[in-house]
């Protein structure tokens, strides 16, 4: 992990990137099954993919509703049992001002050990008459979700590949659910892979020019829970 945040912010120095999503895969052991998990997962969206992935993440991507469209980054973690956990959060200055709904309100994301305090943001927009027929073009455009990748989008990405030195595969991707009218997705958090006889939990966190490499490294060790007793 070391190495990787030393490239990160190394690119960071160069004017690369100014906001980096990091990742890595955590091996664990656990007696249950992807099934089990996401039977007895509690999250606002949950996906188990025959038995390859489950998925139980609180991070919306978009919601699309009568010609609206909104999307809610969430970046920022903090464990909630820190003294004055929501003013820590709120004041992180990895966060910088933008013209928003609904500004950096917290989500409480519980485990079994802990509960975070996790900060998002609301930004509404309206699409143009026809949009159900575009839906496509409009999810495509829009990937992969800046939350889970960075800014400027294109060259950190580069740098993403660069540092992680693996496969994300499906995690960080988007799923959902569309109607024909509305729509309702998520981003592919919280995310638990088999691969042969291995599980894997992804996790990761947003690397600034301000980020501590220990404080980031624990961050994506606290994000890595199986939620069942």
């Amino acid at each position: 992990y070391s190495e990787a945040f030393r490239n990160v912010q190394k690119n960071i120095s160069l004017g690369n990137s100014y906001l980096l999503n990091l990742t890595f895969p955590t091996l664990i052991e656990t007696e249950v099954t992807l099934e089990e998990i996401f039977k007895v997962s509690v999250a606002k969206y949950k996906l188990l993919y025959h038995n390859s992935f489950v998925v139980f993440s609180p991070e919306i991507f978009v919601r699309i509703k009568d010609g609206g469209i909104k999307s809610f980054p969430m970046k920022g973690t903090i464990d909630s049992s820190v003294p004055e956990a929501e003013i820590a959060l709120l004041t992180d200055e990895k966060a910088d001002n933008v013209v928003v709904t609904r500004y950096r309100y917290i989500d409480r994301i519980r485990s079994l050990s802990n509960e975070s305090l996790q900060v998002s943001s609301e930004i509404s927009g309206c699409l143009k008459k026809g949009y159900e027929e575009r839906l496509g073009d409009i999810i495509t455009g829009m990937l992969p979700a800046g939350s889970v990748t960075g800014a400027p989008k294109k060259e950190t990405i580069r740098i993403i590949k660069e540092s992680e030195n693996y496969e994300r595969g499906w995690y960080t991707g988007v799923f959902g659910v569309f109607d024909g009218i509305t729509l309702d997705s998520a981003v592919m958090i919280r995310f638990i892979e088999k691969k042969a006889d291995n599980l894997f939990f992804k996790s990761g966190g947003g690397i600034t020019y301000l980020s501590d490499p220990l404080k980031e490294y624990e961050e994506l060790i606290s994000k890595v829970y199986v939620p069942v007793g």
